[in-house]
């Protein structure tokens, strides 16, 4: 069973059609790249699978569950978006740290916060559980520092982080290193690639053509609002079998 399917998602603002019948599944386990031009519907996407915009039309289900169907308002219910937000960790191109709190404070904090609410947790297991993520992602020794004292790519990472903490289901990054120095973009590509070693289900949109093709299970190449192409990276990236997908790699590689 797949762990994500998305079934013919519809996003419309004002008049404009931005995600157009968008289909695809996910297997546990599994990399899919998302790529296309900038405003082919990416990000737009990612945003309806983290229900940070609704989708107008389609269904989602995670687990067999279905958790969003645009035809049953049951499945639209404001009090229960944030619950179904826990299913997707999302890692935004721009960090979006909170600049007042340390990098083990943006990690751990939402946990906190649950806890709190629930009764759950220790506040010292989740301050743990976030020193130790800092410590895979390479930053044992940041956990103190604030975002203005962290380059950019380590702010990155402790952005991703923060996503693991809540054990999220699918792990979603949106061109996670469109806002980093080149030489800052390999140490998260790299953190990236080792969360795919590991098996961690993941959605990555990028620009990474060379990244997508070597570490996704499968991609798809969007335009328009559309799915125009999709399948094993090699296949995509190396032979696309659609005239748009050649356009788009041409124009990539001149580039």
């Amino acid at each position: 069973m797949s762990i994500l399917e998305a079934a013919h998602i519809e996003k419309h603002f004002g008049a404009t059609r931005v995600l157009n019948d968008i289909s695809f599944s996910l297997e546990q386990g599994q990399a899919l790249s998302i790529i296309g031009s900038s405003g082919s519907g990416k990000t737009t996407l990612l945003r309806c699978l983290n229900f940070l915009e609704k989708p107008d039309g389609g269904s989602i289900s995670v687990n067999g569950n279905v958790i969003f169907d645009a035809a049953d308002p049951a499945t639209q219910l404001e009090k229960e978006i944030r619950k179904k937000r826990l299913h997707f960790g999302l890692v935004f191109q721009n960090f979006n740290l909170f600049p007042q709190y340390t990098a083990l404070q943006n990690v751990t904090l939402a946990r906190e916060l649950m806890a709190k609410e629930s009764g759950g947790e220790s506040r010292e297991s989740i301050l743990a559980a976030g020193r130790e993520l800092l410590s895979q992602m390479g930053l044992a020794d940041r956990a103190e520092h604030y975002p203005h004292q962290l380059s950019g790519g380590q702010q990155q990472r402790v952005a991703i982080a923060r996503a693991l903490a809540m054990h999220p289901d699918i792990l979603c990054f949106d061109e996670p290193t469109s806002a980093l120095d080149p030489e800052l973009t390999g140490e998260v590509l790299r953190v990236i690639r080792h969360l795919a070693e590991q098996k961690t289900t993941m959605i990555i949109v990028t620009h990474e053509m060379a990244f997508a093709r070597d570490v996704a299970d499968q991609v798809i190449f969007m335009d328009g609002g559309v799915i125009v192409e999709q399948g094993d990276p090699h296949q995509v990236i190396d032979h696309p079998k659609e005239e748009r997908t050649r356009q788009f790699l041409s124009h990539y590689a001149e580039n």
